[in-house]
C-alpha cells in the first residue's frame, strides 16, 4: 500500500496564518483533482464542529476539511484541548471527551496521545493522495519539545518537510523565522523546508533583499510571500482573535439611499466558544456586527448576542461584575431583540446545576426565561435540522447543559426530536450554532429584529448566501496561494522529490551574526 506525501505548516507564532495557508493549499491541491486531507494533531480552541458521525474537532479542520471537498472528520483532529478556567482544559480524543485536565496532567499522557495521532496520520495518508498538516502556535517552543505531538515532534516521528509561516502584518518576520530555525535542534533544523511570508502589504521589490539575505544565512528559501487581503476574515481559528472593539467583516457596502443598517453587539465573553456564529449576521451587507464587553454597547444596539462558552458559569458571574447582566435583563424586559446561543442560552434561564464543568452546584441564572439548566456528563454532540415554523434550518449541538423544565414556548422545532430553545416576543435562546447561516431563516430572523427595533428602512439581502461567501473565502485563499506560493516545490516536497537543507544554524555562531556581511 502506498504512503500519500505530507507537508507540515508551522508558524512562527500563534496566529500566524497556518490554518488558512492550510485551507488555501488544501483547496489549491483539491483544486487540481488531488484526493488530499487536512490534519491538525493537537488543537487547543473553543471553537468546534461535529462530524457525521457525532464526534468533535476544531471548527478550522471542519473548515479545511470543505476546502479539500469531504466530510468532516474526527482523524483531521485527533486531539482537541478546549480551555476553561483555573489553567484547565477540556480534552476531546478522537472526537470523545475523555475529561478535564491540567498543563502537568496533560504532559504525563502525551505518549499514550502521541500514539494516537501516529495511528491517524497514518489512516490518512493511506486512504488519500496528500495530508496538509497543521502546526500548533510556535514550532520553536523548546521548552515543550521533548513531549511535542504537533510540531517538530509530530514532524520527526512523521519525516514530515516543514513550511514556516510568519506573519509580517506583526513586523519582525525576518528574525522570526530565523530566529525559529536557528533555535532548534540540529535534526529538527533538517526538516525546514522553506519559509512563508502572510500578510504583505507594499512592494515586493522592497522585501526581496532581505529574502535573499534569509536564504544566505539559512541555506532555505521563500517559498511564497502571500499579499494582505481584506476579504479573508471568516472562521477565525481562534476566539483570542475576536478582540473587543473590532467589527466583524470585510469592507462595508456604501448604505443605498432610504436604507437602514442594524446594529450587533456580541459579547465578547471571556471564555467564549464557537465565536464563529456571529459571522453569518456579518455576512449581511446592512448588518454591522461589532464584539463588546461593556453595558452601553449591549444597552444601544439594535440586537445583541450572548454566544457560547466553555466556561458558562464562571461567565455568568463575569457578566454580573461587568453590569452587562444589568443590560441583558433590562433589554429583555423592555421585548428588546435578544439572541442567546449555547451557553448565552443557559444563562437566560432561571436556575442552572452544574457538578460537571464548574462544580459550584446550585446557580441563579439571569430569570430571562423560565426554565432550568442541568449539566450531564455526557455531552450533547449532534447534527440539527428542523425549523422556525417559517423556513428551514441546520446547525449542530455541543453541550453539557440540558433544559430539564421549561415553561416558555420554545424557537424551533427539529425533525426527530421535537420542539427546542425557546422564544418570549423578540427574545430568543437555543442550544444550537451554526443556524444562523441558514439563508432564509437568517432572513427572517433580522427581519423581526428590525421591526422590534423600529429599524423600518431595513431589509436583508435576498442574494446573501453564507455557504457561497465561505466557499468563495476559501477559493480566494487558494487564489492567493497559487499565484504567490511555489506550488511545483510544493509536490516536489509531498512526492518526497525535493533536497533538504542541510545547512545548521546556531544563535551562538559567529558565522551567523547578525554583523556578518554576506
Amino acid at each position: 500500500m502506498s504512503t500519500a506525501g505530507a507537508i507540515l505548516v508551522g508558524g512562527t507564532s500563534s496566529d500566524a496564518g497556518k490554518s488558512l495557508v492550510v485551507a488555501g493549499l488544501c483547496r489549491a491541491l483539491a483544486r487540481q483533482g488531488i484526493a488530499v486531507a487536512p490534519f491538525k494533531a493537537q488543537n487547543m480552541s473553543n471553537n468546534a464542529a461535529v462530524t457525521l458521525d457525532g464526534g468533535e474537532i476544531g471548527r478550522a479542520q471542519a473548515l479545511q476539511a470543505r476546502a479539500c471537498g469531504v466530510e468532516p472528520d474526527t482523524r483531521f483532529n485527533p486531539v482537541l484541548l478546549k480551555p476553561g478556567g483555573d489553567r484547565r482544559s477540556h480534552v476531546v480524543v478522537r472526537g470523545v471527551t475523555v475529561g478535564d485536565v491540567g498543563a502537568a496532567d496533560y504532559h504525563a499522557r502525551r505518549a499514550e496521545l502521541a500514539t494516537v495521532v501516529a495511528d491517524e496520520l497514518a489512516s490518512l495518508r493511506s486512504e488519500f493522495d496528500a495530508v496538509i498538516c497543521e502546526g500548533a502556535g510556535s514550532v520553536a517552543e523548546i521548552n515543550l519539545r521533548s513531549t511535542d505531538i504537533a510540531n517538530m515532534g509530530l514532524a520527526r516521528a512523521a519525516d514530515l518537510p516543514v513550511l514556516v509561516v510568519s506573519d509580517i502584518d506583526r513586523g519582525g518576520s525576518l528574525a522570526h523565522l530565523f530566529g525559529t530555525t536557528a533555535i532548534l535542534a540540529p535534526e529538527d533544523q533538517a526538516l525546514i523546508a522553506g519559509f512563508v511570508i502572510n500578510k504583505f502589504r507594499g512592494d515586493p521589490a522592497i522585501l526581496e533583499p532581505g529574502l535573499e539575505m534569509l536564504a544566505e544565512r539559512t541555506g532555505r528559501r521563500t517559498l511564497g510571500v502571500i499579499p494582505f487581503s481584506d476579504g479573508l476574515w471568516l472562521d477565525a481559528e481562534d476566539s483570542l482573535s475576536a478582540p473587543v472593539g473590532r467589527r466583524v467583516g470585510g469592507p462595508r457596502p456604501t448604505l443605498a439611499a432610504g436604507r437602514t443598517r442594524l446594529s450587533v453587539a456580541a459579547v465578547r465573553l471571556p471564555r467564549i466558544s464557537n465565536s464563529t456564529d456571529v459571522e453569518a449576521l456579518a455576512c449581511e451587507p446592512d448588518v454591522d456586527v461589532v464584539w463588546v464587553d461593556d453595558p452601553a454597547a449591549v444597552r444601544q444596539a439594535d440586537l445583541a448576542v450572548l454566544p457560547g462558552t466553555r466556561a458558562t458559569i464562571d461567565d455568568l458571574a463575569w457578566l454580573r461584575r461587568t453590569g452587562i447582566a444589568d443590560a441583558v435583563v433590562a433589554r429583555a424586559a423592555q421585548g428588546r431583540p435578544l439572541l442567546g446561543i449555547c451557553g448565552g442560552f443557559q444563562m437566560l434561564g432561571r436556575e442552572l446545576v452544574d457538578t460537571v464543568e464548574s462544580g459550584a452546584g446550585r446557580v441563579g441564572g439571569l430569570g430571562v426565561f423560565d426554565l432550568d439548566i442541568e449539566f450531564r456528563r455526557t455531552k450533547t454532540l449532534r447534527e440539527f435540522h428542523g425549523d422556525d415554523g417559517r423556513a428551514p434550518v441546520d446547525g449542530y449541538e455541543i453541550h453539557h447543559g440540558a433544559v430539564v423544565r421549561s415553561g416558555e414556548a420554545p424557537w424551533l422545532h427539529e425533525r426527530t426530536l421535537g420542539p427546542e430553545g425557546a422564544q418570549r416576543g423578540a427574545v430568543y435562546g437555543t442550544h444550537c450554532h451554526g443556524l444562523l447561516e441558514s439563508d432564509d431563516f437568517r432572513r427572517g430572523l433580522l427581519r423581526d429584529v428590525a421591526v422590534a427595533a423600529g429599524r423600518g428602512g431595513f431589509s436583508p439581502d435576498p442574494s446573501v448566501d453564507v455557504t457561497g461567501v465561505r466557499t468563495g473565502q476559501l477559493d480566494l485563499m487558494a487564489d492567493l496561494i497559487t499565484e504567490h506560493i511555489d506550488m511545483p516545490e510544493i509536490h516536489r516536497l509531498l512526492d518526497g522529490r525535493s533536497r533538504r537543507r542541510p545547512t545548521v544554524l546556531s544563535w551562538l555562531s559567529d558565522d551567523f551574526s547578525p554583523h556578518r556581511r554576506p
